[in-house]
């Protein structure tokens, strides 16, 4: 059965677009997994960074966690007063962050309380703050901050 060249060259262009077609496909997969991969790994992230918790937070052993006696439940919201522990991160003599931000008030400004509080968190330093403004005990002058004295709080108070 003689095949002539026309009939040799449709069936090889035929094969090339079936071929070409399918690279297509494959490109547009590639590029959906592409897509999913990188969203599996941001997601990946995330998960890691929720999850861990900083070491002086976890529990020795799960069997010293399991090992705490259960205390009765009051449904959602906060656990009662005696069951929150304090700071886990310093002593019970240790300052309290707002003794420290109202010692150090003494005409800094907010920057200079976050380089002098290194292990507190600058929010956290800032709510110190907004506190004490609130409650009359710093004064905020020309974006310093400085301590009131005791006469004058009791001036503002009146």
């Amino acid at each position: 059965m003689p095949t002539t060249t026309p009939t040799i060259l449709d069936q090889i262009s035929a094969e090339k677009t079936k071929v070409s077609e399918r690279l297509a496909r494959l490109d547009t997969d590639r590029a959906t997994v592409a897509t999913q991969l990188t969203d599996l790994e941001t997601a990946e992230r995330v998960l890691m960074r929720v999850s861990k918790t900083p070491p002086a937070r976890r529990p020795a052993s799960a069997a010293a966690a399991e090992a705490k006696p259960l205390t009765a439940t009051r449904g959602r919201g906060r656990p009662p007063k005696a069951a929150t522990r304090k700071s886990a991160g310093r002593e019970p003599s240790a300052p309290s962050l707002g003794e420290r931000v109202l010692a150090l008030a003494t005409g800094k400004t907010r920057q200079e309380l976050y380089v002098a509080c290194p292990n507190d968190r600058p929010n956290h330093i800032g709510i110190a703050v907004q506190r004490h403004i609130r409650a009359g005990r710093i004064q905020e002058r020309d974006g310093k901050l400085y301590a009131t004295s005791p006469t004058e709080q009791a001036h503002t108070a009146a």
